[in-house]
């Protein structure tokens, strides 16, 4: 029986292993090489340009939520905080000072050896989460270089990676715009997933009561990705 059972998962393995190997050489694209230089540059600005970045700029508050409304945020970013909620969790993160950050369960705080792990997973889910939100506003973000890589239909794609800060330093995004400068869409190349070139789109947007332009949501294969109810505003 247990033989049996054996060679059944052998077969199931087998089989889950020729089907990630043509999903991988059928999807899978080398991450393209791009002119980096002043040209980068200003086509960066003309996509901060559309998405009124100026406004984006002086919005106080942002709150949205993720992964079906499980994690929610509000955050503070002209005082670099924000408060992170799921299951019975909520961290009032320091973003300037995270060792001031403080952990809750149940309304309790939580001593320190627990409130480490906790508010790490806090800074995590928020930066993870956050791009979902902001990505086209962090192309200047420090350690970031831009180059411009020419798609198949003839236009210009802006690439961006991401050399350090946030928690996956290293990956790179292809966004693809229309010819305004307004994003349409990124590919990706990320160490958490490993085909590379998979695009997730970036066309439901709304205009936030501070007048910046904010993502609802975002297909990415089968999948759509909620933001909930996203809100950007001033006091």
């Amino acid at each position: 029986m247990i033989r049996k059972l054996l060679k059944i998962l052998g077969v199931l393995l087998l089989l889950a292993i020729i089907a990630f190997g043509t999903i991988y050489a059928i999807y899978n694209e080398k991450l393209p090489k791009g002119q980096a230089g002043p040209e980068a540059d200003a086509l960066a600005q003309k996509m901060l340009a559309t998405l009124n970045y100026e406004q984006y700029q002086n919005t106080r508050f942002l709150e949205w939520s993720y992964q079906r409304g499980k994690n929610k945020y509000k955050w503070d970013k002209k005082n670099g905080a924000v408060i992170v909620n799921w299951d019975d969790y909520e961290v009032k993160v320091d973003l300037i000072a995270p060792e001031s950050s403080l952990a809750y369960k149940n309304g309790q705080r939580l001593n320190e050896n627990d409130s480490d792990a906790i508010v790490g997973k806090a800074i995590d889910f928020f930066n993870n989460d956050s791009f979902w939100l902001v990505a086209p506003y962090k192309v200047f973000d420090k350690g970031t270089k831009r180059s411009i890589v020419t798609l198949e239909d003839g236009s210009d794609g802006l690439l961006v990676t991401y050399t350090s800060g946030g928690s996956t330093p290293g990956d790179s995004y292809l966004w693809i715009l229309q010819p305004s400068g307004f994003p349409k869409s990124f590919k990706m190349w990320v160490r958490i997933i490993p085909i590379g070139g998979l695009e997730a789109t970036w066309d439901d947007w709304l205009v936030t009561q501070s007048g910046a332009f904010l993502p609802k949501s975002h297909e990415f294969g089968p999948l759509t990705l909620s933001l909930g109810d996203v809100e950007g505003y001033n006091p």
